[in-house]
């Protein structure tokens, strides 16, 4: 049955019109090329030194790339269309008054009206003076006699410098450039408000007065320091009408800080026998001394005084070199001072400028000795340990009024 069928079908096959006949050779001829492209597609993925799991995951991962690329570049378009509709959509929508409102309300909030503003957290333009306190003077220029009279007559408002909250006031009076004559009040005790009553005379020709300041300096008395300065009054004299007589008060300023001044330096030598209990000191010379005379000159000597406890013991002075700011002396003066004292004594040297018609001022001064330091410490231990031998040392001029502080002599 079935050969018989199948003849038939050939049969018909033969016999049948081209156009008749089914296409059934065109189906296979797809399904081949088909299977033999992947055959070879497979054939060649064989030949890949990569496992087939490895390979799907690159494919995959390659995927999802492009895939975010393409999302990316859509939603950055996307961004740029919404920003130019708000830029425009908020342009027609902006209201300057509210703006000017919202500033006006930030302000208010922020920054308070300065009427409510804490004084002491103001500008530094509100800042108070340091007071200084004040003094009251007075100035008189007999034309006569060429005399210009300072009163000292009271301060008041003084501020505290001591810890007991007072202080121990004293003025200086001084006339500048020259600083020849000075003078000091009587020092008094723990007050803010020091009545002095006292007046001082400078001898001036009226023709001069012009080029001089007149300085009056209120001090702080101090017995074992320096005494501090509280403040002053500068009074250029050129300023002022001399023709009546000036009474009046005036508020204390800053004293400026002074230069120490170069008093000059002097050498001299010391030698102790200890078993004859002779002390011997020789001036020898000085040099580059302060000047003290109009002509820009000096007529100094100097005076030695042997000291203990304060008190002067004994006291010499060597001769008097006129006009000359570098003397030269070479005068020997001799002391008796027993073995068991000689650590107790002092030997002060003061440079003094002669004056025939007035007082004898102080150009500087030194010691050694007890209670020496320094310089002078030093020259009288060299003494001590080299004894019957003469010891000589420069030493430099101190200001009289520190001098007496540190050998406990009174100042006022």
């Amino acid at each position: 049955m079935n050969a018989a069928r199948r003849e038939a079908m050939v049969l018909s096959t033969v016999t049948a019109p081209p156009e008749l006949l089914p296409n059934v050779s065109e189906t296979p001829s797809k399904h081949n090329v088909f299977s033999h492209m992947k055959h070879k597609f497979m054939n060649e993925l064989s030949k890949i030194p990569i496992p087939p799991w490895a390979l799907a995951a690159i494919i995959i991962l390659v995927g999802v790339l492009l895939v975010c690329c393409c999302f990316c570049v859509f939603k950055k378009c996307c961004n740029k269309k919404k920003k130019k509709k708000g830029k425009d959509k908020g342009k027609a929508q902006i209201n300057m008054k509210g703006v000017k409102d919202l500033g006006k309300s930030y302000v208010d909030k922020v920054q308070p009206d300065i009427e409510d503003l804490d004084p002491s957290l103001q500008g530094e333009g509100n800042e108070q003076k340091e007071e200084f306190g004040k003094l009251q003077y007075s100035l008189d220029y007999d034309f006569q006699t060429g005399q210009l009279i300072v009163g000292i007559i009271q301060a008041a408002d003084l501020p505290a410098l001591d810890i007991g909250g007072t202080s121990d006031p004293y003025v200086k009076v001084f006339i500048l450039p020259d600083k020849k004559k000075k003078f000091e009040t009587k020092v008094h005790r723990k007050t803010l408000t020091p009545t002095f009553n006292e007046s001082f005379t400078f001898k001036i020709p009226y023709s001069e007065l012009g080029g001089k300041v007149l300085v009056m300096a209120v001090y702080d008395f101090d017995r074992f320091s320096k005494h501090d300065a509280i403040g002053e009054i500068r009074i250029p004299m050129n300023t002022i009408d001399l023709a009546h007589v000036i009474e009046e008060w005036r508020d204390l300023e800053s004293a400026e800080k002074e230069e120490q001044e170069k008093l000059g330096d002097m050498c001299f030598s010391l030698r102790y026998v200890p078993t004859a209990g002779k002390l011997t000191v020789i001036v020898l010379e000085a040099k580059n001394l302060k000047k003290m005379d109009v002509g820009g000159l000096s007529d100094p000597y100097v005076k030695i005084h042997l000291m203990q406890n304060g008190k002067r013991l004994k006291k010499k002075k060597t001769t008097i070199k006129k006009n000359s700011l570098n003397p030269y002396y070479n005068e020997s003066f001799s002391f008796e001072v027993p073995f068991e004292q000689i650590q107790k004594v002092q030997v002060v040297l003061t440079v003094l400028d002669y004056d025939k018609l007035g007082k004898n001022e102080a150009i500087g001064k030194c010691f050694v000795g007890f209670n020496s330091s320094g310089a002078e410490l030093r020259h009288w231990s060299d003494m001590l340990a080299n004894p019957r031998r003469p010891i000589a040392q420069w030493h430099t001029l101190q200001p009289e009024e520190e001098v007496d502080i540190a050998l406990g002599i009174k100042t006022s």
